[in-house]
């Protein structure tokens, strides 16, 4: 079972930061996403989802190879190529898989503008691991469908270092 959890940032740059050690910790298989987003809440309103995977591009692309295929067998490769890269891209830009992209446009719809919301589907977590190198790096938990234990751990780990800096820093 497939697990989502959204979190607020204040910025683009620190929710792709977070995104990026969550690729790094998937590289060490410590987690398992089936997708990663960030949706971003731009000054006029307007909101923008940076995605991993941009689904019209693949379509285009694999279009393009299939149409310059069935063009050369019927002597027009580049008609082939032209028609191709058009009907793939309509059919990636119609595939939508992972997060719907509605669902995070709405829930993205209630941040600041300037702010930004990371959303991660997970697939498979080692728990202990993954929440230990997240461990301070803030935010704000929107949205999740962890348990109630999972979800404290998860907001106490993007915490917990915050509050030992602001501690040392009141001590010094």
């Amino acid at each position: 079972m497939s697990n989502l959890v959204v979190i607020a940032y204040p910025t683009l740059e620190k929710a792709e930061e977070v995104r990026e050690k969550l690729f790094a910790f998937q590289k060490e298989y410590l987690i398992q996403m089936g997708d990663a987003v960030i949706a971003e809440k731009k000054p006029n309103g307007h909101i923008k989802l940076h995605q991993i995977f941009s689904p019209t591009g693949a379509g285009a692309a694999t279009g393009s190879l299939w149409g310059l295929l069935i063009g050369v067998l019927f002597m027009v490769p580049l008609a082939g190529v032209a028609v191709g890269a058009a009907s793939g891209a309509l059919a990636g830009a119609l595939s939508d898989f992972g997060i719907n992209d509605k669902f995070m446009k709405q829930v993205a719809s209630t941040l600041q503008p300037g702010n930004a919301a990371l959303f991660v589907l997970i697939n498979k977590v080692t728990l202990d691991k993954v929440l230990a190198g997240l461990e301070g790096t803030g935010g704000e938990i929107m949205q999740t469908s962890l348990d109630h234990s999972k979800e404290e751990a998860l907001r106490k780990a993007l915490h917990e270092h915050i509050k030992e800096n602001e501690q040392s820093g009141s001590a010094a």
